[in-house]
Parts: structure tokens; sequence; C-alpha cells
């Protein structure tokens, strides 16, 4: 690579690789070890391991999966990567899943790309040079979701009722969703009073399926 401005060879990207499969994660270095303009500076297979190894690293770019096992996700990682002080990298995510949910939450935390793991290597190559320098990269299914979702709005939930809705999803009852989110069963219910409006029923089941027929859920 060369930098037109200065004529010479431009710094590589720096990344930092998130993702709790070890066996993903060495495929992923020997990718990018291949590829022209990128400098994998470590890896990480939790949450927490990014982030303290970001603080450390200062990558350009964080390649994150979403689905971390124990501990802080994908999502909550990337919202404190892109809202940290100091030198905040770019986020792109790379994982599997793909559901309206997952994308919606993952670009509100922050993330500047969304790619899926069956993309080739080159649109991996490309998304995250583009993620370097700040500009969006969107696997062609993601885009179209994201289309879709533009053309034909869902019911715009919070974060909180998000989350109540997951754990209304799993049968569990206003108590044991309080106990869950640490919140009182009082705010549970006016969470779902809420949620019944925005989704135009009045029941928990009627919450539930039209949840999932949304693809509200993660």
């Amino acid at each position: 690579m060369t930098d037109p401005a200065a004529g010479g060879p431009a710094a590589p990207v720096r990344i930092l690789v998130c993702d709790d499969h070890v066996v993903v994660r060495a495929g992923l270095l020997a990718l990018l070890d291949s590829a022209d303009g990128i400098e994998v500076v470590g890896e990480a297979g939790t949450g927490e391991e990014a982030l303290a190894l970001a603080g450390r690293l200062a990558p350009d770019v964080v390649l994150m999966d979403l689905q971390l096992g124990t501990g802080i996700d994908g999502v909550e990682t990337t919202r404190r990567l892109t809202t940290g002080t100091g030198r905040v990298p770019r986020v792109l995510v790379l994982t599997t899943y793909d559901t309206d949910a997952d994308i919606t939450r993952a670009i509100e935390a922050g993330a500047t790309g969304y790619l899926l793991k069956a993309e080739r290597p080159e649109e991996l190559f490309a998304a995250i040079h583009a993620a370097a320098q700040d500009r969006p990269a969107l696997s062609g299914p993601v885009a179209g979701r994201v289309m879709a979702s533009l053309r034909s709005p869902r019911p715009a939930l919070t974060g909180r009722e998000r989350d109540i809705l997951a754990q209304l999803a799993t049968g569990l009852g206003n108590r044991e969703i309080a106990r869950a989110l640490y919140i009182s069963e009082a705010t549970v219910k006016t969470h779902l009073r809420r949620i019944y409006d925005k989704l135009g029923v009045d029941t928990r089941a009627g919450a539930v399926a039209v949840a999932k027929e949304q693809r509200l859920l993660p």
C-alpha cells in the first residue's frame, strides 16, 4: 500500500481479533496474515480481554464476534470500546448471526460495519480498510435487511424493552424477569405495557409472537 499524500508506504491497519472460538481465531489470524496492508496486533477470547488489550495496543479496528460465551457479549464490548476515552478503535462485527435484532443492537452500540463469516476473504479485507477510514461496511444480506427495515420500520423498542421481551420469550414471569434484570416488578409491568402498546397486542403470548414475526428478538 502507498500513501497518496506522502508518496510512500502507508502504515498497515492494526487489527485486534475478538472471537471466543480458538480454531476460528486461528483461522482468522492465518487469513489476515496473508492480507496486504493489515497487521494483527492481538487476539482476545472474551469481551473483557478485548477491552484490556484495546487499551494497551491501540488497534485501528477491532474484529468483533457477537457471541462470546461467558462474560459480556460482543455488543456490550462494542459499546464500551466506542464510548471509551482516548483513542477509540473502529469495530467491525464479524459473525454468523444476521437477525434484525442483532444488526440493530450492534449498530446502535457503535459498530462501523457488520459482516457475516460466510463472506469471501477479499470482502473482509476491503471491509477492514473501509472501517479503518470510518466508512460503513455491510455484507450484502445485512444491507438488504437494513434497507427492508427502513422501508418498513419496526416498532422502536428501547434496549430495556428488548431485554424484557427476550426474558418474556423464555417463559419467565414478571417476578423472575425483575430478578434477572435487577429491577423492580413494578418497573417490569410498566415496560410491558409500553411493549404491548408498541407491538399492538394485549397479551404476553401476543407480544412474543409479534416479536418473532418482526425479528425483534436476539
